[in-house]
């Protein structure tokens, strides 16, 4: 598919990766359906895309609520007069390891239950549900075809202090393959994207030392920038014949 067909949904599209493909599939014409919990992340979205060939239209939306989730993608699609795509982009970071014991104090401190949720919530069951749902919607108004892209990570091959956040991203990988053979038949593809360490709002809050050792270890000696992961992105929603598989864009990390 041309990307100025899409009328595509992009989650987390406030700020970071998910602005930078709205930002994008505007320039290329596409019809946008933005949804974040920040809201004026979002205003400020669909400025920067005033007067570009496409059309944005933004709405906030908790991917961890399942009202929230079916009520964007009737939203959605009633604004841009079908749907026939999604970029499953919304994910926050809870980090911790699992168990730690203090070198000092000898104290232990598990990872919370609330820190396990949260990632969780986001980053995997929200996910589902909105490809649940935009499929739903797919499969009830005949659209094909369409294409899902699930925005994974390199963190699900296993990363020490991410276990919620790992369980999550491979559990998203997985799906994409299991998905590609489930909505075979209504016409839907669906690929995924791994990214390594960009430069975001998300890893900008990273613990330092951490964030720079992980950049240490980048064989092509930089960060990432979400352009790197829109070329990606861009060749999954562009390539009909792909589907079922994972593109890491990492820079040669492994973790």
């Amino acid at each position: 598919m041309q990307l100025s067909e899409f009328k595509i949904i992009v989650t987390g599209a406030a700020r970071g990766m998910g602005a930078h493909f709205v930002h994008r599939l505007a320039e290329a014409g596409a019809q946008v359906a933005a949804g974040d919990v920040d809201e004026a992340g979002l205003a400020a979205v669909v400025e920067a895309a005033a007067g570009l060939p496409g059309k944005v239209h933004a709405r906030r939306l908790d991917v961890a609520n399942d009202a929230d989730v079916a009520s964007f993608v009737e939203f959605a699609h009633g604004a841009m007069g079908g749907l026939n795509g999604v970029i499953n982009n919304a994910g926050i970071l809870r980090d911790g390891l699992l168990v730690k014991k203090d070198r000092t104090t000898g104290a232990v401190t598990k990872l919370s239950r609330e820190q396990w949720d949260a990632v969780i919530a986001v980053n995997l069951t929200g996910a589902t549900m909105l490809v649940r749902d935009a499929v739903a919607k797919m499969v009830e108004t005949e659209q094909r075809p369409g294409v899902i892209v699930n925005i994974s990570s390199v963190a699900r091959h296993g990363n020490r202090g991410q276990s919620n956040y790992s369980a999550a991203k491979s559990a998203l990988a997985a799906n994409t393959v299991t998905w590609s053979r489930e909505f075979a038949a209504y016409g839907v593809r669906v690929g995924a994207v791994a990214p390594g360490m960009i430069e975001t709002p998300m890893t900008q809050g990273m613990n330092q030392k951490a964030r720079d050792a992980l950049v240490a270890n980048i064989p092509v000696g930089r960060i990432g920038v979400p352009e790197d992961i829109w070329l990606a992105v861009k060749f999954v929603l562009e390539c009909d014949y792909f589907n079922g598989r994972t593109i890491d864009v990492d820079g040669g990390l492994s973790m």
